[in-house]
């Protein structure tokens, strides 16, 4: 197909364009930026006034639930989800069911997401045998299968020597480690981020040195091993206080934060909503604030949706017993959006996309979020200006659980382009 989208605000921090332009598309690549090239006769022509053109959105992670969570969401209800968000890049985690240990399931996974043709699907493999955090996984079949990094999902390994032969074993391969700091033991069963709000409810509490000491940990290992490790999902000031500390030291670091923890803080549990019970917790103002300084500053490298559906059986119980989790897809661009616009200045829009395209990108190794001519032709067109309430009917994921129920949001998408075709138009 030849596409041709014309008169849009053309926003590609990669390359720092912002202008209103138009943009050229053929065999899924970007083939020119203002005027057609040569000969140049568009099948379908996309009027994008009013809209702002941008690279498709890159989540760092997002469960899709498949294999063996499909009574929670599927492959195709998610993938549907992502293009209706703006999402044409998708890092997922490998807690399924089966656990993505073996190259077989992977090649499946990418198979059917290949079959479905919505949006790029690129799995992280487990770093340990079923998650047990006993004997590693083959990461180079692994890798050849379709895999992008390493990762332990929501299960720390309790033995460190462990955790250190992994880190010996991906740097000498070059793999990245992906990792959510988190302590095995200290704040374990807890559900609320520890502080007076917990306690005066009486639900158990995650302390931030849950986070801090699994850090302190791994900045260690990566010293002795130079291994590449990203730090997923970080939640708290003195967390990020030693990831700057990290990279001035120069150690071999990145990390993303969840969406919702740009907004929100453990006072948004309110009459115990199980609707913001996520992991980590979400944590204290001053933890919140933290996370927006560290985002002007370039600590934080990327945000993510931290996609993770959630069915009713799961989701509407006692705070304490709900499954912890939200849908993020179709909100991760205007909670971006309402981020960019609270900071108020003259390329908010742009550092804040950078977050979600071209910086996610990066972080992952992905050749994505950008839109340079030659580059694959992966757009999201969306009004930054019109709004739209959140309600589960509007949402196209099978998860409908998000604390942002009854918001209305700045940022509609109105088409998503992959592999220059149009994926999703509204």
């Amino acid at each position: 197909m030849k596409l041709h989208i014309k008169n849009g605000r053309l926003i590609d921090p990669a390359n720092g364009v912002d202008s209103v332009t138009d943009l050229f598309v053929a065999d899924g690549k970007v083939q020119a930026i203002g005027a057609a090239p040569a000969g140049f006769v568009a099948d379908t022509t996309l009027d994008a006034s009013g809209l702002v053109v941008a690279p498709g959105l890159v989540d760092l992670s997002a469960r899709l639930r498949e294999p063996g969570y499909e009574y929670k969401a599927t492959l195709e209800s998610e993938m549907r989800a992502a293009v209706q968000g703006g999402v044409t890049t998708l890092v997922c985690p490998p807690d399924t069911d089966p656990v993505l240990d073996e190259p077989g399931l992977v090649e499946m996974l990418k198979h059917r997401a290949r079959n479905l043709d919505l949006a790029h699907v690129h799995p992280l493999g487990a770093l340990t045998i079923g998650l047990r955090g006993e004997a590693l996984t083959e990461m180079a079949e692994l890798t050849e299968a379709g895999c992008i990094g390493f990762a332990q999902a929501e299960v720390p390994i309790l033995d460190t020597n462990v955790l250190l032969r992994a880190l010996q074993y991906a740097k000498t391969f070059g793999y990245t480690v992906w990792l959510r700091p988190q302590d095995p033991h200290i704040g374990r069963g807890g559900v609320a981020h520890s502080g007076p709000l917990a306690s005066r409810l009486g639900l158990s509490g995650v302390p931030v040195m849950a986070e801090t000491i699994a850090l302190h940990t791994i900045f260690e290992l990566v010293r002795a091993t130079g291994a590449r490790v990203h730090l997923c999902r970080i939640s708290s000031a003195a967390g990020l206080d030693l990831i700057r500390a990290a990279k001035k030291e120069g150690l071999p670091v990145t990390c993303d934060v969840g969406v919702h923890h740009l907004h929100l803080t453990d006072a948004d549990i309110g009459f115990f909503d199980s609707n913001a019970r996520l992991t980590p917790p979400l944590r204290s103002g001053r933890d919140r604030d933290a996370i927006t300084a560290g985002l002007l500053d370039g600590t934080i490298d990327a945000v993510c949706s931290d996609h993770t559906p959630v069915d009713d059986d799961e989701k509407l119980l006692p705070f304490g017993e709900a499954s912890p989790g939200a849908t993020g897809l179709e909100l991760l661009l205007s909670l971006t959006l309402k981020w960019a616009e609270e900071q108020r200045g003259m390329d908010a829009l742009p550092r804040a996309l950078a977050k979600i395209t071209a910086d996610a990108a990066r972080t992952a190794g992905l050749p994505a979020g950008q839109l340079g001519v030659g580059a694959p032709a992966d757009i999201v067109l969306f009004d930054p200006n019109l709004r739209w309430l959140v309600n589960g009917a509007a949402l196209a994921s099978q998860g409908k659980h998000t604390p942002f129920l009854g918001y209305e949001l700045s940022g509609q998408v109105q088409a998503t382009v992959v592999g220059g075709r149009i994926a999703y138009q509204r």
